[in-house]
């Protein structure tokens, strides 16, 4: 017996659109103007879904449009469907043109502003038809980005690992102290973990995986502390020291990019070189743009190879 439901009944990808701008909405003018059609256009299309799926998805109101039980199931398997017709497209796009059409990049804040200048130009000129979405985020909401497939590559700080998430190593990234401007520590050539023990070494909040890794150094040395306060973002963290708040530990990538400039600090190399963390490149695992991401690794690779001649 055959069982398979009619093409004629099936629901449109259209009709699947419409039933998730009316969740993202809550109301049909909005998820009209949403998807670019009329408010009589998507109310029909939804009133064809239900007909098809033989259930209310969505009720109305004064309100607003709020879904069912039913149209929440719906709409949460449709938003999958869109998502793998979406990865569909792109693969077949992009068979055999790496870096064609729509490529969906993230970044964390402690890499992104001073990485990304560098190495947009360079695949915009390598790849002409490359139309890249930027998103910065933490690297937990990376990492679920890639899963979800709403990213197809993430430069992230390693080591970290997540189910479902792949990722190679490009380049070290070294700790650099970062002091107040005439702190005694800033006048030594043979600056080591050592001396940061009586100090108050500032860190970013929680949920930066930066702040891991320098909480990393700082327990590495019996007595050494870090304050209580934390900073949301390098540029504040920057300001702080300058403020004689304490000092903290500022990557290399940050330092070379121009963090610390225009603030009344100092930065000084520590005499045996601390690698903070390591710049990797994720990618969803078994995902369709893997071969991009890899490229993408190679590329950075190449790019720090030049920065940082051996």
């Amino acid at each position: 017996m055959d069982d398979r439901i009619p093409a004629s009944s099936l629901p449109t990808l259209r009709q699947l659109q419409f039933l998730t701008a009316v969740q993202a909405e809550g109301s049909f003018v909005a998820a009209a103007e949403a998807v670019g059609v009329t408010q009589p256009t998507l109310s029909a299309g939804i009133k064809e879904l239900e007909a098809a799926l033989g259930a209310i998805l969505v009720e109305r109101g004064r309100s607003g449009a709020v879904l069912t039980a039913a149209g929440a199931e719906a709409a949460e398997r449709a938003a999958r469907t869109l998502r793998e017709v979406e990865d569909l497209v792109r693969a077949v796009q992009a068979a055999g043109r790496p870096f064609s059409g729509v490529f969906r990049l993230g970044a964390i804040p402690t890499i992104a502003p001073f990485l990304l200048p560098r190495v947009l130009p360079l695949l915009r000129k390598r790849f002409p038809g490359l139309r890249l979405q930027l998103r910065e985020d933490l690297t937990g909401r990376l990492a679920e980005g890639l899963r979800a497939r709403t990213l197809d590559a993430a430069v992230i700080a390693l080591p970290y690992s997540a189910h479902g998430v792949a990722s190679v190593p490009v380049a070290e990234d070294e700790f650099f102290l970062l002091c107040p401007e005439g702190h005694p520590l800033a006048a030594r050539n043979d600056l080591e973990p050592g001396h940061l023990k009586d100090e108050e070494v500032l860190l970013l909040e929680d949920g930066h995986c930066l702040r891991e890794h320098a909480l990393s150094v700082c327990r590495s040395e019996p007595g050494r502390r870090a304050a209580d306060v934390g900073a949301t973002s390098l540029a504040t963290l920057v300001q702080m020291v300058a403020g004689g708040m304490g000092v903290t530990l500022l990557p290399k990538i940050a330092a070379e990019g121009g963090a610390a400039a225009g603030a009344h600090v100092e930065m000084r190399p520590f005499a045996e070189p601390i690698v903070g963390r390591s710049i990797g490149v994720a990618w969803r695992e078994g995902g369709q743009r893997e071969e991009e991401a890899r490229l993408l690794a190679s590329l950075l690779r190449d790019l720090f190879k030049t920065a940082n001649p051996a």
